[in-house]
């Protein structure tokens, strides 16, 4: 099977985005692929954050992972810095990732622009990081969303330059593109689902019923129809995009024959995809507070994650440092 990476910040409640964007694609992927997922934690460090909620925002991530189907079993499972070799790969990636390549990286400007009194190195350099967190494990595919793209590629150039300037040691990580590319706001659908844009924008995985249904009844749907007071046009509401991930091909079809015909409401379309919503959401928030109750339990699944990730990683980096010159 090939070797698959892929990371998730621990930056505060998972929401459906991050759900269907990645996540669900994970627990499908790693019954094929060689997987390890990771809480890439030094990565939440390059923007202004509590280090005193960090902890535990991590460790309500990973039961989150868990919670949607993240199998230890099948799957590696660890915190980013209980592997120091990240971070040491890192500065080996710095010295030949031509500084010209990370100005252009579309992030760094627009974190640069949301953050414009925090923009510091590590956020300028979080591109190498995340080379580095791929490449370590010698990884040959990576799930990504379409905001990803721009990094993955610099990961496999960055893998080519080493090759090429000292030793073929690392794969061209190819990127898998979710099935869920871009999941939008419920408040601004021209933008993509974030907790920066508050509680009413994103549904949160923990997020109870009657939240979900009050969030999805006020959520923006197709503002140009309003405009032109014609009947629906349903590929271009945001609400009917999120029926494509929650609704069985039968409620669809009917739903966009419906719409188009005026036959079916704003709410009432609504109604239905708060109840498949809920549905869905449900065992995953059943599991969830099962796990809860046993935090312990967690941080033992992650010390072992981590154990096998560091043994996959200080044998990389004993053949990275010997071809580098840095190993006597």
């Amino acid at each position: 099977m090939a070797k698959l990476f892929s990371g998730i910040q621990p930056t505060g409640a998972i929401h459906i985005g991050n759900y269907l964007g990645a996540i669900k694609n994970w627990v499908a992927l790693q019954a094929k692929h060689d997987s390890m997922f990771c809480v890439v934690n030094y990565h939440a460090m390059t923007v202004p954050y509590d280090a005193e909620k960090l902890p535990q925002m991590t460790l309500d991530l990973a039961m989150d992972l868990l919670a949607c189907g993240i199998d230890p079993r099948k799957s590696i499972l660890f915190i980013q810095s209980d592997v120091p070799e990240h971070t040491e790969l890192t500065w080996i990636l710095n010295t030949i990732t031509p500084i010209g390549e990370l100005k252009r990286m579309t992030q760094f400007k627009d974190k640069s622009t949301q953050y414009p009194d925090a923009i510091n190195m590590g956020l300028f350099d979080y591109p190498v990081l995340m080379a580095a967190d791929i490449l370590l494990y010698k990884s040959e595919v990576v799930p990504v969303g379409e905001d990803q793209v721009q990094h993955l590629e610099l990961s496999r150039e960055v893998a080519r330059r080493f090759n090429n300037t000292f030793c073929q040691i690392f794969p061209e990580p190819k990127p898998l593109l979710t099935p869920a590319a871009r999941i939008m706001s419920l408040t601004d659908p021209t933008k993509k689902m974030s907790k920066s844009a508050g509680p009413a924008s994103y549904i949160a995985l923990n997020d109870p019923p009657e939240i979900i249904a009050k969030k999805l009844a006020t959520a923006v749907t197709d503002e140009a129809r309003k405009k032109r007071a014609d009947p629906g046009t349903p590929e271009k509401c945001n609400i009917y995009s999120l029926h494509q991930y929650f609704s069985s091909p039968a409620e669809i079809k009917k739903i966009a024959e419906d719409c188009r015909t005026a036959s079916i409401g704003c709410l009432g379309c609504k109604k239905i995809l708060a109840n498949n919503i809920i549905k869905e959401l449900a065992p995953i928030q059943v599991k969830r507070k099962e796990l809860a109750k046993n935090p312990d339990q967690i941080k033992k699944i992650l010390a072992q994650g981590a154990e096998r990730a560091r043994a996959i990683a200080q044998k990389n980096m004993a053949e990275i440092k010997t071809k580098t010159g840095l190993l006597l």
